[in-house]
């Protein structure tokens, strides 16, 4: 298995000239790099002018490994190649490793590059990526991963003290400034590469860092001093994932990526295991997508019955900082509600809740100057009884639980419930196994008046904000409740069909694909020129997207039946318009190449007609491609293939039709929105002007 590995961008607050200068001197020798015991220079070129300058070298490594690892290996040393290539006139420096023993059982690769800050002359950033491929190791691969990634953790720590070590020593010898490369003053003793080899893989130095309100985001990567102030102390690993995750996104969700506390919280909530925290994210992506969750603390309007007898509401905060929201379910007449408003709508009001509280976790993180991604919930239980388990009010409240855990992972920080009466161990069994077992942890539960001595709710709120129902002296602004009056009920089918518009009003549809039974969709054009948009995900599988001319309309939609395959459509959400006795080329022809599409990814795109007549957008189920015979598979890829084919895939899609003349407009409009962007971010720093821009003419383009 590969195990891939990328560091934060580093930010040196000195010119590239100087840190090259600091990292020179940790050569010939460095007490600080005790595992280098000697190299060989293997190739050296230098340009005629100076500028560039390539030297490859064998390293001899003393590896901190087992002795008894050693001995089975039948090594006591390990060697590597590496290769540094400095260039003085574009002002970077890239290193390349790679193993040579064990290479046949291990493969371990790193990149290195240090370069000039993009938005400032005088900084110099450092980037470092590697990949341990471990096919076979005497029986030993995981512990020689261990290894590794530990390793590799120490190593990052160590380059970071080296380089500011250097720093320090070059600003107390006076060196504060180091003259910029020029082909008149061209001489190899500018600025030399080393003698000795550069760290082995995971060795590599961090920068000499500033203040966190100073940290600047290098484009799309992220910035070391930026992760500590707005996320945390990681690990390296960690950072990795982060970084790695993000930059998937990027790749497959085109101007769609959540911001970088949210994917951090999903890693967090799977352990920062990265295939099971992709899964989640995108399946949590594609219902906010669907369901529009990123417009809710907008678009939601809450009902006055609501704001009268659900008693709940943000409070002050924590001693930590947390935003701190109470909840008096002992006092909520949570069947009242429900036969009032219906599930549904319950749900979104819990929805708007927790997207209100990741908005004041980033205001609270710039107040009080260090990242704060969940928050605490007071839960006071005086006056639950058994009207409180009432069935359909028990189903609403799990099916809470299991979307907001499904969609908000990692946002709790604490749970207090207080007051718990004898009935509470009753719903505690009901609910508890819907909730996640990291979740559980966080929960604080206090019976009678516990909480008002040590150890209690002084321990996690300040005095002055205790509300005065708990003993405290602080006004709390949370409706007391109440029972709900019976004329505010609403009848089974009034709620019934409530539920089903808030549950549908959505722009989005989604359609399985079955192998052999691709989802189809019809779309007629009168006017040649139209444009024809569309925004999917894949949420499943791997699918196919063509596009389809016909002149002709296909006979009416085959549903539910999947031919040959004994198949039924769950739900009636494939269909399928192409005949299986038209032949591509005659009875239709294709408009666009295929694109082939993974699971997870988010595609948005436009096809301008040239003929009237009817268009078909099809997913297809994607086949595996056969092995070679003269290659044996790998078992993973056998595994990944079976896996594949044992399942459905599924898209959720939306499509539109724009006339030319609309089509324009939206493109003028865009342009026009984007250049004056451009125009004003060149303004304020001209090495930005073309990021922002592109991005808000994405997001314009996209359909709505």
């Amino acid at each position: 298995m590969v195990q891939k590995y990328q560091s934060p961008v580093r930010v040196y607050k000195k010119p590239f000239e100087l840190v090259m200068a600091a990292y020179e001197r940790r050569f010939p020798t460095c007490p600080l790099i005790p595992m280098f015991v000697d190299s060989d220079v293997l190739s050296e070129h230098q340009s005629e002018d100076g500028a560039t300058h390539c030297i490859e070298r064998r390293c001899k490594l003393d590896v901190d490994a087992p002795r008894l690892l050693k001995r089975i290996a039948g090594v006591d040393f390990v060697y590597f190649i590496q290769k540094n290539c400095l260039n003085r006139r574009e002002r970077t420096l890239h290193i390349e490793s790679h193993n040579e023993t064990f290479s046949n059982r291990v493969i371990i690769h790193e990149l290195c590059c240090y370069s000039v800050h993009p938005e400032n002359e005088e900084w110099t950033c450092f980037e470092q990526s590697a990949s341990l491929d471990i096919k076979s190791f005497f029986g030993f691969e995981s512990t020689v991963e261990k290894i590794a990634m530990k390793q590799y953790a120490s190593s990052i720590k160590k380059g970071k003290e080296i380089i500011e070590y250097y720093l320090r020593e070059l600003e107390e010898e006076g060196v504060t400034h180091i003259p910029r490369w020029t082909p008149s003053l061209a001489s190899p003793s500018v600025i030399s590469l080393p003698t000795r080899p550069e760290l082995p893989p995971g060795s590599s130095s961090e920068p000499l860092t500033g203040t966190p309100d100073e940290t600047l985001l290098l484009l799309d990567k992220l910035d070391a001093d930026y992760i500590k102030r707005y996320l945390g102390d990681l690990t390296p690993l960690q950072e990795s994932c982060l970084i790695r995750l993000r930059q998937w996104l990027q790749e497959t969700h085109k101007g769609k990526i959540p911001k970088d506390e949210h994917i951090l919280r999903f890693l967090r909530a799977r352990d920062f295991n990265m295939d099971k925290a992709r899964e989640i994210l995108c399946q949590s992506l594609t219902w906010r997508k669907q369901h529009q969750v990123d417009y809710l603390l907008e678009t939601w309007n809450s009902p006055q019955v609501l704001q009268d007898y659900y008693t709940g509401g943000w409070h002050h905060h924590d001693k930590d900082g947390r935003p701190l929201y109470i909840l008096r379910l002992g006092q909520m007449d949570t069947k009242g509600l429900v036969r009032a408003l219906g599930e549904e709508s319950l749900l979104r009001h819990v929805l708007s809740i927790n997207e209100e509280g990741l908005r004041r976790c980033e205001e609270n993180t710039k107040v009080f100057g260090r990242p704060i991604s969940c928050w605490t919930c007071l839960v006071d239980l005086e006056g639950l009884n058994m009207r409180h388990l009432w069935r359909p009010g028990v189903k609403a409240l799990l099916r809470i639980i299991e979307v907001v855990e499904a969609n908000y992972p990692e946002t709790l920080g604490r749970l207090l419930i207080l007051r718990a009466p004898r009935v509470f161990p009753v719903l505690w069994t009901l609910v508890s196994p819907f909730i996640d077992e990291n979740t559980r942890k966080k929960f604080l539960i206090y019976a009678g008046n516990d909480y008002q001595g040590p150890g209690g709710l002084v321990d996690y709120i300040d005095k002055e904000i205790i509300p005065d129902f708990l003993g405290g002296e602080c006004m709390c602004e949370i409706p007391e409740g109440g029972l709900v009056p019976k004329s505010m009920y609403r009848t089974p089918e009034e709620l019934e069909n409530e539920d089903i518009r808030l549950w549908t009003e959505t722009i989005y549809q989604s359609a399985s694909v079955f192998k052999g039974a691709p989802h189809e969709l019809l779309i007629e054009i009168i006017d040649a020129s139209s444009v024809i948009t569309w925004d999917f995900d894949v949420c499943k599988g791997d699918i196919v997207f063509n596009i389809f001319h016909s002149k002709r309309a296909p006979q009416p939609p085959k549903k539910d039946t999947l031919g040959a395959h004994g198949i039924t459509s769950p739900g009636g959400n494939n269909v399928q318009l192409i005949d299986k006795s038209w032949l591509l080329g005659q009875d239709y022809s294709m408009v666009e190449s295929p694109l082939t599409c993974k699971e997870g990814e988010s595609v948005q795109g436009s096809h301008i007609t040239r003929w009237p007549g009817f268009y078909i957008l099809q997913w297809k189920f994607h086949n595996m491609p056969a092995c070679a015979a003269t290659n044996l598979p790998r078992v993973d890829d056998v595994l990944a293939t079976l896996q594949v084919s044992s399942h459905k895939c599924k898209v959720m899609y939306y499509t539109e039709v724009l006339a030319s003349e609309d089509f324009r407009s939206v493109i003028s409009h865009a342009l026009s929105l984007a250049e004056a962007l451009t125009f004003h971010s060149w303004l304020l720093n001209p090495n930005t002007l073309t990021g922002f821009a592109v991005v808000v003419f994405i997001v314009l383009m996209k359909p709505h």
